[in-house]
């Protein structure tokens, strides 16, 4: 069982940046792609990005070129680097894990979530 936990999320201005950290225990973190998703009220869950075991990413329309992944497996840890955020980028996001060496932009393919942490971005 892996159990992950987000942090960083909080207020940020418009044009601003947030880094998301999730931190991964209880199963072997390097073998899991990890995907970052997010949730706005009303609305369905996104897909914003993945990072394969191998460290290849690939990211959603709505982010690129303003998101970026990256994981640090001796800390069993996954990075988001949100920059040039708009008030659009509010929502919840969660980390996942699917293990395996394929991606999945799809969120029924991800068998682990954290519980979430708030972005809220003011204009």
């Amino acid at each position: 069982q892996v159990q992950l936990v987000e942090s960083g999320g909080g207020l940020v201005q418009a044009g601003g940046s947030l880094r998301l950290s999730c931190a991964a225990s209880g199963g072997t973190f390097s073998s899991y792609s990890m995907g970052w998703f997010r949730q706005a009220p009303g609305k369905e869950r996104e897909f914003v990005t993945v990072i394969s075991n191998s460290g290849v990413t690939y990211d959603g329309d709505s982010v690129k070129g303003r998101f970026t992944s990256s994981r640090e497996n001796a800390k069993n840890t996954v990075y988001l680097q949100m920059d040039s955020l708009k008030p659009e980028d509010t929502a919840v996001y969660y980390c996942a894990a699917r293990s395996g060496r394929y991606v999945s932009r799809s969120y029924t393919s991800y068998e682990y979530w954290g519980q979430g942490t708030q972005v809220t971005v003011s204009s």
